[in-house]
């Protein structure tokens, strides 16, 4: 059976569910991943992304990414359109208000994430888009 560690989108979130993140929770070069559960903002459809995280306080980090692409991930676009979603870290689903980080806040967040995941920097070089880091707050 493959590891999660090889896993990417909807096999490596299926993985993740079913071993209550035992197999996901650790992935690639050290980091931790969340599972994001949004609702499709046209189709209504719940949707689910595995997200490299870091704990901030209560609180967690993910960043609007997508890869440096210039259009954002759709889970931050739904997230936009609902913020009141939930995140399962490991085996606990957790409901969570998502908003932006501030300007003030972005610079030590972003470090943090960073540290997490170097290609960040890469991604925000790659794309005119300002990547947003969302803080996902427990509510």
């Amino acid at each position: 059976m493959t590891s999660a560690i090889d896993l990417h989108g909807a096999p490596h979130v299926a993985r993740y569910l079913e071993t209550n993140g035992e197999d996901g929770y650790h992935w690639r070069n050290g980091t931790t991943v969340l599972i994001l559960f949004t609702t499709g903002r046209r189709s209504g459809e719940p949707r689910t992304n595995a997200l490299i995280f870091r704990p901030w306080g209560d609180a967690y980090l993910v960043i609007a990414s997508k890869g440096g692409a210039d259009s954002p991930p759709a889970w931050f676009l739904n997230l936009s359109d609902d913020p009141e979603v939930e995140v399962q870290v490991k085996d606990r689903r957790i409901p969570v208000r998502a908003r932006v980080a501030t300007p003030d806040e972005k610079p030590e967040m972003w470090r943090t994430m960073v540290e997490a995941w170097p290609d960040y920097d890469d991604y925000q070089a790659s794309t005119d888009r300002e990547i947003p880091v969302v803080v996902l707050e427990p509510r």
